[in-house]
C-alpha cells in the first residue's frame, strides 16, 4: 500500500515539487512516468525512505514515513524495500551468490544460502551462482539484480527505467519477469519508465480496466 497527501519535496533553492495524491492497495501495478526532471527519482527516494519529504504526509506498507530517520528508516527499507535500479549495480568483485549475500549482510541479517538459492531459482538463474557479474549477459545481469532486490521478500518493489535500451522482445520479457515476481510475493510493484510500450504490456483487470494505476508527474524543470 502506498498513500500520500498533499506530500512535496524542495531541493536547495528550488521550488517544492508537489506530487498528487495517491492511495494504492497492497499489490497494485503503479506506472510513474512524465518528463526528465519532473521528480520521477525525488517520488521513489520518498517512498524508499532515502528522502524525507518537506511537506504533506506519506505512508508506505503501513508505515508513516514522516518520522522514519536514520537506523529506524534504514531497517525498515531492508525489510520492506526491493529496488531495482536502471543501472543494476552488481558488485564486479562478488559471484553472483555473494552478491545476494551481500544484501542479506546490508540488511542485517546472517547470511542464508537456502534463501538466496530459492530467489535465483524463483528468476531462473540458479546455475549461475558462481559467475562474475561480466561473465553475464544484460537479461541474466537484471534477472541476478532482481533476485537480490526480492530476496528479503518485499512489501514494495520500485523499478526504475527496466526496459531502457531493451529492444521490444527483452522489454517483454522484463515486464512479465517484473509482474510474475510481484504476483508471487503480493508485492506493489512501482515501474518509473518513460516507456510508453510497458503500459500495454499489463494485462486488464477482471473488469476490463487497466491492470495498473497511472501517476504522471508533470513538473519539468529545475529538479534533479
Amino acid at each position: 500500500m502506498i498513500r500520500t497527501h498533499q506530500l512535496a519535496y524542495a531541493y536547495p533553492g528550488t521550488t517544492p515539487i508537489e506530487f498528487p495524491n495517491i492511495d494504492v492497495p497492497q499489490g497494485s501495478v503503479v506506472l510513474l512516468s512524465g518528463p526528465s526532471g519532473c521528480g520521477k527519482s525525488t517520488w521513489l527516494g520518498l517512498v524508499a525512505g532515502l528522502v524525507p519529504s518537506t511537506h504533506g504526509t506519506l505512508e508506505v506498507a503501513g508505515q508513516s514515513l514522516d518520522a522514519l530517520r536514520g537506523a529506524n528508516a534504514d531497517a525498515w527499507r531492508a525489510r520492506t524495500i526491493g529496488f531495482l535500479p536502471q543501472k543494476l549495480h552488481l558488485s564486479a568483485a562478488l559471484n553472483v551468490t555473494r552478491n545476494l549475500a551481500l544484501a542479506q549482510w546490508a540488511a542485517g541479517k546472517a547470511e542464508d544460502h537456502s534463501a538466496i538459492q530459492k530467489a535465483l531459482e524463483a528468476l531462473d538463474v540458479a546455475a549461475l551462482g558462481q559467475r562474475m557479474p561480466s561473465q553475464l549477459s544484460g537479461g541474466q545481469a537484471q534477472r541476478v539484480a532482481l533476485a537480490r532486490a526480492v530476496l528479503l521478500q518485499p512489501q514494495i518493489i520500485l523499478a526504475d527505467e527496466p526496459t531502457a535500451s531493451l529492444d521490444d522482445a527483452a522489454a517483454d520479457a522484463a515486464v512479465t519477469l517484473l509482474l510474475e515476481t510481484a504476483q508471487r510475493l503480493g508485492a506493489t510493484l512501482v515501474i518509473a519508465t518513460h516507456d510508453q510500450r510497458i503500459a500495454p504490456r499489463i494485462p486488464s483487470g477482471p473488469d476490463g480496466n487497466p491492470g495498473y494505476v497511472a501517476l504522471r508527474l508533470n513538473r519539468s524543470a529545475g529538479t534533479p
